[in-house]
């Protein structure tokens, strides 16, 4: 007897190893992600901006990005004892302007590089809805809780969000045209866009996804959302907040995503990993004694063979 019916995933062609460097944008889904690769000692790279959640917002900085175009004092605000900027989330807001500028332009640089590299980018969606600044008239990545009456919201056509998602691969195509595209949709419900505006939120991401890479053979689209609505159809998978996905909820995605979109012969060298990260974890009673001297010999002689193979990998 089934009591759950499974969403089926064809495995990745193009698999991605521990030569692969990732770069994974988007919703907060997109960090949670992103912490897997980080734990198994990936090559990766998560938000450098921060969380964005929609379309237009990711294609503005991977624009940025791509044409490097700087910013300017005219791009940044000081409100509640911070300098921030509409592009960005809140997390790289800073007390000094100068410094503000400064981390922003390093980080658009940095991230040049890292863009040109990947060989594999990683996109979460996570809505439609979005707010549209009055004055500039621009759509905002954060609204850094600035004034409610400063914005009107709206919702995004799924032929807006298209054309956006196609700006944003060609737009990275420009710099890096062998990269592989992995999209998905955030398992998060905006409630506070309401049920049924939530509902139409992830259908418009869903169309428009399906609609921008049908025919791109250097895109493919991972189910997370579907994961989460069908497989794991219970309140027990979500958080106390009942919106996110719990832990173990996250844990059973990756666990979904590895076995496709990892390649095989890697599975032996994660098994390895997590066995030292556990093993870092450890605190002894006596860290003088002769069998935790013995235990870290061990441990050192481990992490020594795996970097033998794979210098990228380093553990704190």
């Amino acid at each position: 007897m089934n009591f759950t019916t499974k969403v089926p995933i064809e495995k990745y062609r193009n698999p991605i190893d521990y030569n692969s460097k990732i770069m994974s944008v988007g919703s907060c889904f997109a960090e949670n992600i992103g912490e897997k690769f980080e734990y198994f000692k990936f090559q990766n790279s998560v938000n450098p901006f921060g969380i964005i959640f929609n379309s237009v917002s990711i294609e503005k900085l991977v624009n940025r990005i791509v044409n490097q175009i700087e910013f300017k004092e005219n791009d940044i605000f000081f409100h509640n004892d911070l300098w921030h900027c509409y592009e960005v989330h809140s997390e790289i807001s800073n007390a000094n302007k100068e410094d503000f500028l400064i981390i922003l332009n390093r980080v658009l640089l940095e991230n040049f590089n890292a863009f040109s590299n990947a060989t594999h980018i990683i996109i979460t969606y996570g809505t439609s809805w979005v707010y549209r600044n009055k004055t500039s008239n621009e759509v905002v990545a954060n609204c850094h809780k600035v004034a409610q009456n400063q914005f009107d919201k709206e919702i995004l056509s799924a032929e807006t969000i298209e054309k956006s998602i196609e700006k944003t691969i060609n737009l990275i195509q420009k710099i890096n045209p062998n990269c592989n595209f992995i999209f998905t949709i955030s398992p998060v419900r905006h409630i506070k866009d309401g049920f049924v505006e939530n509902q139409r939120s992830k259908a418009h991401l869903i169309t428009a996804l399906q609609s921008a890479i049908c025919n791109l053979q250097s895109a493919n689209y991972f189910p997370s959302y579907e994961i989460m609505m069908d497989e794991l159809r219970d309140y027990r998978f979500y958080a106390d907040d009942m919106l996110h996905p719990s832990q173990t909820a996250i844990d059973y995605i990756w666990m979904k995503f590895f076995e496709n979109y990892v390649s095989e012969n890697e599975f032996s060298t994660m098994n390895k990993v997590c066995e030292i990260q556990r093993a870092l974890k450890h605190r002894p009673f006596n860290p003088e004694s002769e069998s935790h001297l013995k235990f870290l010999s061990n441990l050192n002689l481990k992490i020594s063979k795996i970097q033998e193979v794979l210098p990228s990998i380093k553990f704190s």
